[in-house]
């Protein structure tokens, strides 16, 4: 084969890898209750709607953290290892679970938490700092000394914590060798026993951004994405009319963590649901683009409507109730990789709605890295054509005077909302 068509071939690949991840749409497989669920367990409830996820072309499903944990919802992790314990099904049933999603070519990420880690049993001063990893050998046995130093469960011999304290829980120190080296080990455990394609990581603001690269390097997620949840900027009780510091949060860690990893678009959200209640012009930056992180680097932006800390039962950041669907018809037009609740999608009757927008964005090409063009951002109106291949509208008014071509046909439409296609 010629130099020149190796480059041919080479850039080829890139292109479609490009395009496949671009061209992603995520789904929030459980809510905060989905641990007490009775009947055969999450898991296998989880399978039985794989049918209906993959008619909604989704192509990565978010499963719940997979370890033993001292809270039921698994985001106090202990024996890693210890699938079985799992309040969501056995370690066979995810297997299995995993298993009918990748039959209906939906890849699969893991929850993975990280920063903290319950201890097993209490050390000579009566801390709770031995851990058990869950193996019949010594994977993930640690002592105090994985603890971070200025954390109070430590002996003092870690290292500083290199982010935010969680409190609840130890605090790893992420800068030890053993620690790395043994996280690492237990993630490519996931990819290559479990049948886990990718990551979702809990609260990243507790470690330096260099730890979720380096953990990226050694694992090759084919997707990632992290959850830096940071308060929006408010004046008198509402979101400041410029987020351009929340975003560019957002924008410093992805960078910090590599590039390759996606984080969740919380800009956007906090954006998105003020604008709905009357303020659609918060839509459109100062420079005319989108104002949450899908207008600085749409490529790493994972917008979401709500998930199981902001909605669900803990319901601490909800997206207005009656306005959830004008929410999925902006992040399912428009660039970044849109995540669907599992909530609005089966428990709130929105199922044939949802997928019918997201229908609509595969069937036109419309991905990451998709151009908008804001054509309209009134209080009460918003219009914008994405790839000038739909035109989306937001909100109440319903005279849009010339601004939909008369090429253009209505695909779907809600509750103040509609999607034009040629």
């Amino acid at each position: 084969m010629g130099i020149q068509n190796i480059i041919y071939f080479i850039s080829s690949f890139l292109c479609i890898f490009a395009t496949s991840i671009s061209a992603s749409l995520l789904f929030q497989g459980f809510n905060w209750e989905s641990s007490k669920h009775q009947g055969g367990g999450w898991y296998n409830l989880l399978k039985a709607k794989i049918p209906d996820l993959a008619n909604a072309g989704i192509t990565h499903v978010w499963l719940p953290p997979p370890s033993q944990s001292v809270a039921p919802e698994g985001y106090m992790p202990g024996r890693l290892y210890d699938l079985d314990a799992s309040k969501f099904g056995s370690k066979d049933e995810l297997k299995a679970l995993i298993d009918g999603f990748h039959q209906s070519g939906i890849k699969c990420l893991a929850d993975i938490v990280i920063n903290h880690r319950t201890a097993e049993r209490k050390d000579g001063r009566g801390i709770y700092c031995i851990f058990e990893g869950g193996t019949s050998d010594n994977r993930l046995d640690w002592g105090p000394h994985m603890i971070c130093k200025d954390d109070q469960y430590s002996d003092g011999t870690g290292n500083p914590d290199t982010g935010e304290d969680f409190g609840g829980a130890p605090d790893i120190d992420h800068t030890n060798p053993t620690v790395q080296q043994e996280l690492t080990d237990w993630l490519n455990w996931l990819k290559s026993e479990i049948g886990f394609d990718g990551w979702r990581f809990d609260f990243v603001k507790g470690y330096a951004p260099q730890y979720t690269k380096m953990y990226m390097e050694n694992t090759k997620p084919d997707f990632a994405v992290g959850e830096k949840w940071d308060s929006l900027n408010y004046v008198d009780g509402k979101p400041d009319a410029n987020q351009d510091a929340h975003r560019g949060g957002l924008k410093n860690w992805v960078e910090a963590a590599g590039g390759s990893i996606t984080a969740f678009d919380f800009t956007t959200k906090g954006i998105l649901q003020a604008a709905v209640q009357g303020e659609l012009w918060r839509l459109k930056d100062s420079n005319g683009k989108p104002s949450g992180l899908i207008g600085l680097m749409p490529q790493n932006a994972v917008t979401f409507i709500d998930n199981h800390d902001t909605g669900s039962t803990q319901n601490i950041w909800p997206f207005p109730s009656d306005k959830v669907m004008q929410g999925y018809a902006y992040i399912l037009t428009h660039p970044g990789t849109p995540s669907i609740f599992y909530d609005h999608f089966f428990d709130w009757g929105l199922k044939e709605e949802i997928t019918k927008l997201a229908n609509i964005r595969n069937a036109n090409g419309i991905t990451a890295t998709s151009t908008v063009n804001i054509l309209a951002s009134d209080g009460d109106l918003y219009v914008a054509s994405v790839d000038d291949k739909i035109f989306v509208k937001i909100g109440p008014k319903m005279d849009l005077g010339s601004l939909i071509p008369p090429n253009y046909k209505v695909a779907a439409s809600g509750q103040n909302y509609a999607v034009w296609v040629k």
